[in-house]
């Protein structure tokens, strides 16, 4: 069983602290959606353990099996177990889902760490066999409901919401990671659409994997059952418990949050 630990975590963007001490542990085979406003610094919580560059680390840790990724660029990161869907895929003209994929997939399985023969012994030129990556693709886009077309398309490039929240379910069955964040995989699809990633969602929660699920709304939740539900407001976790938390905000919004946990200012966008 693995662990994603998150402990007092506070981080800032440009002298504005917007993480205010996040403690957080997820463990393998768990489910746990985080719920707030906007502005409340969800989506920076869940860069902030990618490892994006933009934001400043000020106090607390993360860790992975008892190991901090701090000091991991977020390549690092991915190879740790650690996988980010973006709330808005940005679209990649010109390189292909399959090639992506394949370069992808042979840097965290280490294909890339290899000298490669062909090349006179070059470290960072191999790739996983073609064969090999093409037969296993194949198999997963028919398992997760990916047109075959798809791997011809440039990333993302013209694609609909649907579309590409259904490549980042298809890239996280191909990258296998630990612990997969989500960030807001719900907006912006149809009933239609947001069944077909939910479904992909829960054929990838197995016992070796933990989600931590970033939405607004309970209508994800129908589909994909948390184990716990926390509500992220003002930078910080100010409640947590079962499914039953995320029907108490269905039910009365966030305003009773704002009155129960003081007027903390909305810290980012």
């Amino acid at each position: 069983m693995s662990t994603l630990e998150i402990r007092n975590l506070h981080a800032s963007v440009e002298d504005t602290e917007i993480l205010k001490g996040v403690n957080l542990t997820l463990h393998s085979g768990e489910i746990h959606a985080l719920m707030g406003p906007n502005g409340s610094g969800k989506s920076t919580l869940a860069y902030v353990i990618a490892g994006h560059p933009h934001y400043e680390i000020t106090e607390g840790d993360i860790l992975v099996d008892g190991e901090s990724i701090l000091e991991m660029e977020a390549d690092e990161r991915t190879k740790a177990g650690i996988f980010l869907a973006f709330q808005y895929p940005v679209a990649v003209p010109g390189v292909s889902v399959a090639n992506f994929l394949r370069t992808a997939v042979s840097n965290v399985r280490g294909y890339t760490e290899q000298a490669d023969s062909n090349r006179g012994g070059v470290i960072g030129s191999n790739l996983m066999p073609m064969r090999d990556f093409r037969r296993e693709l194949t198999a997963k886009m028919k398992e997760y409901n990916v047109d075959s077309s798809f791997a011809r398309r440039y990333l993302n490039d013209g694609f609909s919401g649907g579309e590409k929240k259904r490549t980042e379910v298809l890239q996280m069955a191909m990258l296998e990671p630990k612990f997969a964040i989500l960030d807001e995989s719900d907006s912006g699809l149809d009933i239609d659409a947001l069944r077909v990633v939910a479904d992909g969602i829960n054929k990838l929660a197995t016992p070796d994997r933990g989600f931590l699920m970033i939405t607004h709304y309970q209508r994800l939740l129908n589909y994909v059952k948390p184990n716990f539900v926390s509500i992220f407001y003002g930078g910080r976790i100010v409640k947590t418990g079962g499914p039953e938390v995320a029907e108490m905000l269905e039910e009365r919004g966030y305003g009773w949050v704002e009155q129960e946990f003081g007027t903390g200012e909305l810290v980012a966008a």
